[in-house]
């Protein structure tokens, strides 16, 4: 098994970003991945005491499909975030000052229109906006995804699965044999500890924006349950690139 592709979502629900490779750190997740959130208006949040909020209180894919009409780059150097849509002039906000969060929130309210009032753009601190509370990666199997494709008779992209690691080799959903079993990924170790289960989101197509897909249903009709990919704790650090070995325990099934 090897590592086909390495993904970092710097502002939950927004797209993400392509990777060569990654530094990953015990106990984190990979660098910079949701950092930032765009909260509905009607959410509480203390910049200066930060904490996990569940991704109902985001502004996000499930119900503001449009987002997937924004594309990101963002620069942990300067912390600048460049924001693009289709008919829409690109913007550049730093993420450093209050303006340029304001801006950036504003951005994104006017192509996804959210509802519950102006949404903000905040900072976790030393956690994710994860959608779990824990400080985690999340892995998905590309034999995983092909299957699902087969069974619904059309490709699926795995991004809309928006995974910080996508595996190829293997067989399909092997990595729901992992858990609580450490693998390792390029020169670091990881536990996984949970598979994902998936939502509404996952049925909108990132590359139209439009639902045209009812993913949850089809894995429950097509295999039995709702998940896709596993979250995955760090065990050790260590470099992750794209074409990395990937060593799962030596008895499971891969």
């Amino acid at each position: 098994m090897q590592i086909a592709s390495l993904h970092r979502y710097p502002v939950k629900g927004l797209a993400g970003q392509s990777l060569d490779a990654i530094e990953l750190a015990a106990g984190a997740g990979v660098p910079h991945d949701r950092r930032f959130a765009i909260l509905r208006g009607d959410t509480s949040f203390d910049p200066a005491q930060p904490r996990w909020v569940a991704k109902e209180k985001c502004v996000m894919l499930v119900r503001d499909t449009a987002l997937a009409r924004i594309r990101t780059l963002y620069d942990e150097r300067s912390s600048v975030l460049v924001l693009e849509a289709d008919g829409e002039p690109p913007l550049e906000a730093s993420l450093a000052s209050a303006e340029g969060r304001a801006s950036a929130a504003a951005y994104v309210a006017r192509i996804a229109e959210p509802s519950g009032g102006a949404p903000r753009l905040v900072e976790a601190g030393a956690m994710s906006f994860t959608d779990v509370p824990e400080n985690c990666i999340s892995i998905v199997g590309q034999a995983s995804v092909d299957a699902l494709s087969a069974a619904c008779g059309t490709p699926l992209s795995r991004d809309r699965f928006r995974a910080n690691v996508c595996l190829t080799g293997g067989d399909a959903f092997a990595e729901f044999g992992w858990l609580g079993r450490e693998i390792a990924l390029g020169d670091a170790i990881v536990r996984p500890f949970a598979r994902i289960p998936r939502c509404a989101a996952t049925s909108v197509n990132p590359e139209t924006a439009q639902r045209d897909l009812t993913v949850p249903k089809a894995l429950k009709q097509h295999f039995g349950h709702v998940d896709m990919g596993v979250y995955a704790e760090v065990v050790r650090g260590g470099r992750v690139a794209v074409g990395d070995a990937v060593a799962p325990p030596a008895d499971a099934q891969a």
